[in-house]
């Protein structure tokens, strides 16, 4: 039965900033109060999750934004290994594999009796459709850069597929657990965007556009059966709503809970679990490197070292987070800690851009994606940027559009985005990619990293490549943003880390009945 609380206000949740910013935390924590306990509830077999954007389709080998791989990795589509929460690659779809001497072919050997949801087999052919589709010249795959060691991929057996690389690839095993990597059947690819069709424990039942997608149990599922009958993502793209969601019991969880202002108050509500975790999430001033003055290393240089990381962290993300110089998150053994490089320091932003002709400053355009860290932290990164004389003028854009202007078109100056993707610092290397850095050096390097199997070597290169785009101040690096969760007291099993951007709920499930504690 559904929990019972009494009724209470929606709290206004605004940004605000110093004593305005206490008493608004204050007033929450009152509201939480107000709102009191549920009743205490018996067994529970469905879920509603909070997540803060909608994904722009549902086709994981086909978009690049993370909010694809919050509802359907894991839960709907599987690859043939999976990432656990350690960020560790298991077996998924292949229950086993054996890599030759050489590091050139793998042979996976694959689950007996999975099937689609549309009940067609999953046998050796769809791997390798799957893996020929994604690496193809006209893939629509945002990773591609994922398949492109692939040299053959051959079904050797109905159960048994063999794939052949071109040189030793060491993150191969892990690329394959991607959400762009998942197996997809060739009856069901064309329409997975809006249909979404794969092996994994829940299937997909609907998507209301603007408020909801609903998944509910595969019984016919290859593997161990889900506590969860029915599970439901709701989109709560206001941080005010998403904290009345949760007071109401609208909402049982929010993984990544973007309200983070009102987290104290929660934290001290007993009806609720406060976790916070790591993640992946590399939180970046984008700049495009082939467009006018940013094409100035000087320039970007100026950028970056005219924001003040620890107050952005303060004023933007309200205390959570850790500072970067690189694109790379401090918690890999690898981590170099580059911030000192770009240190606040107007006076040399301003000495910075005179030096590259830009005395009198210039204009920039800064487009912001829809989350609420790009739209408080674009007001400030623009008023940083205005102080030393970039004349900053911010766009709001829905994600759709950021997509299509800013990730594809590449028609923007600057942005502000949290690349969520593990181990992402291949980007660098892809001349097409939105930051147009192109730079044969660190393409040599990572390059030489990529085919690396030894484990000492490849830590080495993954510190010269860090220094390497830091030098070159390709973008302002923020923050590695935190994971901070809060859900139901009662609801076990979602993960407190993010090693990939995942929602998985195969582990989910509601404690016995009686107290949340």
């Amino acid at each position: 039965m559904a929990a019972k609380t009494l009724p209470c206000a929606d709290p206004p949740l605004p940004f605000f900033k110093g004593r305005r910013r206490q008493l608004l935390a204050v007033a929450i924590a009152v509201a939480l109060v107000a709102c009191g306990r549920p009743e205490i509830e018996g067994p529970r077999d469905s879920v509603v999750v909070g997540i803060a954007l909608e994904p722009p389709n549902l086709d994981p080998t086909a978009g690049a934004a993370a909010a694809i791989d919050e509802v359907v990795y894991a839960n709907l589509f599987e690859g043939l290994t999976r990432i656990g929460e350690d960020g560790a690659a298991r077996a998924g779809l292949a229950e086993s594999w054996s890599i030759s001497d050489d590091g050139l072919t793998y042979e996976f050997k694959l689950r007996e009796g999975a099937r689609f949801h549309d009940g067609t087999t999953f046998d050796a052919d769809d791997v390798k459709f799957s893996l020929d589709r994604a690496r193809a010249e006209n893939s629509t795959n945002a990773q591609r850069g994922y398949f492109e060691p692939i040299e053959a991929v051959e079904a050797v057996a109905l159960y048994r597929v063999r794939v052949r690389v071109k040189r030793p690839t060491g993150a191969f095993l892990f690329n394959l657990g991607q959400g762009d990597a998942v197996i997809v059947a060739r009856e069901s690819a064309a329409n997975n965007a809006v249909h979404p069709v794969g092996t994994g424990p829940f299937e997909f039942r609907r998507w209301r556009r603007g408020d909801s997608i609903e998944l509910e149990r595969n019984d016919s599922y290859w593997g161990d059966k889900v506590a969860l009958k029915t599970a439901i993502f709701r989109i709560v793209t206001d941080p005010s709503a998403a904290s009345a969601a949760l007071l109401a019991g609208d909402v049982d969880a929010f993984p990544n809970f973007p309200a983070v202002e009102s987290v104290p108050a929660f934290a001290a509500n007993r009806r609720f679990s406060v976790v916070t975790g790591t993640t992946e999430g590399e939180m970046i001033v984008a700049i495009n490197n082939g467009r006018g003055p940013l094409r100035d290393v000087r320039v970007r240089r100026a950028i970056c070292h005219a924001i003040d990381r620890d107050a952005f962290i303060e004023s933007v993300l309200f205390g959570h987070g850790q500072a970067i110089g690189s694109h790379f998150p401090p918690h890999h053994p690898a981590y170099v800690d580059l911030t000192a490089a770009c240190r606040y320091d107007p006076a040399l932003s301003r000495a910075l851009l005179k030096e590259a002709g830009y005395g009198q400053g210039f204009a920039a355009r800064l487009s912001l994606p829809p989350p609420g860290y790009a739209r408080r932290g674009g007001e400030f990164v623009a008023d940083s940027l205005r102080a030393v004389g970039v004349r900053t003028e911010i766009v709001n854009l829905e994600w759709a559009q950021w997509l299509d202007r800013v990730f594809s078109a590449k028609d923007y100056d600057l942005t502000i985005v949290a690349h969520t993707e593990p181990m992402d610092i291949d980007i660098y290397a892809r001349d097409d990619y939105y930051f147009q850095y192109k730079d044969d050096e660190f393409k040599r390097l990572y390059a030489e990293f990529a085919a690396t199997i030894d484990e000492e070597r490849r830590m080495e290169l993954l510190r010269a490549l860090q220094e390497k785009i830091a030098a070159d101040a390709v973008n302002a690096f923020l923050v590695v943003a935190p994971k901070v969760g809060v859900w139901n007291a009662r609801l076990k099993g979602l993960w407190a880390n993010s090693p990939i951007q995942a929602n998985d709920l195969t582990e989910v499930r509601w404690a016995e009945s009686g107290s949340p504690q």
